[in-house]
């Protein structure tokens, strides 16, 4: 109970998991603060969901320790779950249920008492905005009100740490943010949240992260702090007429030598490089691209993303 009483929610303890000979996630350590936003950043296949089973007390770790809310996991997974939510990107909203019958069912699937259940479901309505569709079948809502109301149903007990294991895949923009500032309300009152995302905007908008890549954490603490100590080189952004034919025409040249090294990545319609020695590869990009007829419309030196820190360290 010791790291609860300190303000720590999650600690994990050379936490590893093996399926056979596949190691899916090895050896990692970290802590999670109470009222935070933590995020675990990485590709499919890295070791997320793996670890959330783990910390729920759904699968057994191979070896190492979690202590989730000052319970042992392995030990006593039963008093966990309680105190825990789980929203998955496949969370199980009923389609031909209609909003309410979902919060009902799932009201009792929590085992709320049936004094605090309309005063919890009401609750759920007014933070999803989906008060005045009670009666709307699930089905019928569209991907962000989808996933509002899998958010508010994941809530009813009133957990003291919520999982989300890629919430917002699939989902536009608008409804991603949406869904974020709902996040914020639960942290405000106190709720801790460890949540997995492909998405760099919403890892960036996390209190701290973790890069996790083959099963080991690579990178761990606030964006900031990621970015100062993964991120030694400088990023040029470049601007062209023909972005795909010159990010193909870098990368070579970076392959066969004649480009000062530099890790080059496609952004939408840009191309990023990023470098210790910035100066003297804008000088090679303005004569490369100069000599192939690409038009160069800006090249700026800039502040790297998360993204950018994130590619460079995955690689």
């Amino acid at each position: 109970m010791s790291e609860l009483l300190n303000g720590i929610t999650i600690v994990a303890r050379g936490l590893t998991k093996k399926f056979g000979d596949f190691t899916a996630v090895d050896g990692i350590d970290f802590e999670v603060n109470k009222g935070e936003i933590f995020s675990f950043l990485g590709p499919n296949g890295s070791g997320k969901t793996t670890t959330i089973r783990m910390l729920l007390g759904l699968i057994q770790p191979t070896s190492g320790s979690a202590e989730v809310l000052g319970v042992a996991v392995s030990q006593n997974p039963d008093k966990i779950r309680p105190r825990v939510g789980y929203m998955s990107q496949r969370f199980s909203l009923y389609n031909d249920l209609t909003v309410k019958q979902n919060l009902v069912f799932y009201s009792r699937a929590y085992g709320l008492a049936n004094e605090l259940q309309g005063e919890r479901i009401r609750e759920a309505l007014r933070m999803a905005g989906l008060e005045g569709h009670e009666n709307t079948k699930t089905g019928e809502l569209a991907g962000g009100w989808r996933q509002r109301l899998a958010l508010g149903a994941a809530i009813l007990h009133r957990p003291e740490l919520v999982f989300l294991d890629e919430p917002t895949a699939g989902v536009d923009p608008l409804s991603r943010r949406f869904f974020w500032e709902l996040l914020y309300e639960l942290v405000s009152g106190g709720v801790t949240i460890f949540a997995t995302t492909h998405y760099m905007d919403e890892a960036e908008h996390s209190h701290r992260l973790a890069f996790i890549q083959r099963g080991r954490i690579i990178a761990l603490g606030s964006p900031g702090q990621i970015k100062k100590e993964k991120m030694q080189a400088r990023v040029l952004e470049i601007g062209c007429s023909e972005p795909e034919r010159a990010l193909a025409l870098l990368r070579s040249k970076i392959e066969t030598g004649a480009l000062s090294y530099g890790e080059v990545s496609l952004y939408g319609a840009l191309i990023h490089v990023a470098s210790a020695d910035i100066q003297r590869l804008r000088s090679e990009i303005m004569e490369i691209m100069e000599g192939e007829g690409i038009e160069l419309q800006h090249l700026d030196v800039i502040e790297p993303s998360l993204e950018d820190v994130f590619i460079a360290s995955m690689r």
